[in-house]
């Protein structure tokens, strides 16, 4: 993968470095932090572009792009590749990846919304809400990927003896934070609640975390003590990992795309032995449900 600078890819973009690093704080364009820089993958940056491209009215929508938005996650980019689909990725939140399929800019997105159900316990059932809720998906239907165990990454050996976000409050550490509309954020806010704390309760990294790697590496670099990541990024980082939740990670994708050639070379992959092997490696996974359908519009 070939990943440009700053000022690499502001030229490659034809934008000012004030803007792309505008865009960069708000979440909006593809990126990762190296030891301190932003670096940014071309072929992503290839993807966002041409997923905000505009449409004469009355433009005949084609196939969507053969894109997987959403949420970042270890073993699905993995399973992009080593299905054959063709299919790439463009991480940026469950909430990101459903208004782009909304808008047909990309062909599924990987989510993991979480919310509160009536007795205060996690819902089961919050990302098929969220797709039941989202206006223009009358055809989505929502394919169980996995269980991903979500957690607290931390330092190794857990110098703050951290044992959950009851710790993470009383001994005021510093908590590194994902942008709005991610999946791990949600289930940070909702375990606060639960607590009876909110993320002002917390002592937050000033700027917010793109994926779960990320995170882990402001851990790894000692910019923050402790925040939520799968147990998959805790291990591939060489950070500690405190066990929070197990969550449901799902594809969600129009009717139409779950036929389509690079999909369903996806979706054979996933009753696969090789699939339960790489999850069993990464660690944190649970890939029983894998291609059951968990909703239908």
């Amino acid at each position: 993968m070939e990943f440009l600078t700053t000022s690499e890819a502001a030229d490659y973009l034809r934008l000012g470095e004030r803007k792309l690093y505008e865009l960069v704080t708000t979440g909006a364009i593809p990126c990762t932090k190296v030891t301190g820089k932003w670096l940014f993958p071309r072929h992503e940056l290839d993807l966002w572009v041409l997923s905000g491209m505009a449409r004469p009215a009355g433009m005949l929508i084609a196939e969507p792009p053969p894109v997987v938005g959403g949420s970042q996650d270890e073993l699905l980019d993995w399973s992009l590749r080593e299905s054959g689909s063709g299919l790439g990725s463009m991480s940026e939140g469950s909430a990101r990846g459903l208004e782009r399929l909304q808008r047909d800019e990309v062909m599924a997105a990987a989510v993991h919304f979480h919310s509160l159900d009536a007795e205060g316990n996690l819902a089961s059932d919050a990302s098929a809400t969220a797709l039941r809720d989202a206006p223009d998906l009358h055809d989505a239907v929502l394919i169980a990927f996995v269980r991903r165990e979500q957690g607290l990454v931390l330092p190794p050996g857990n110098p703050k003896r951290l044992r959950g976000l009851a710790d993470v409050l009383a001994l005021s550490a510093r908590m590194a934070m994902r942008q709005q509309g991610t999946g791990a954020q949600m289930l940070l806010d909702v375990l606060l609640t639960r607590a009876g704390a909110t993320t002002r309760d917390l002592r937050r990294i000033e700027t917010p975390a793109l994926t779960g790697p990320d995170l882990a590496e402001l851990v790894r670099a000692g910019q923050a003590d402790c925040g939520i990541a799968t147990r998959a990024a805790a291990r591939s980082a060489g950070l500690d990992f405190v066990p929070l939740v197990w969550e449901n990670l799902d594809l969600a994708m129009r009717q139409r795309s779950y036929f389509l050639p690079a999909m369903q070379a996806l979706i054979r992959l996933l009753s696969e032995r090789r699939l339960r092997q790489r999850a069993e490696e990464l660690t944190g996974y649970d890939p029983s449900p894998a291609g059951q359908i968990r909703f239908a519009a």
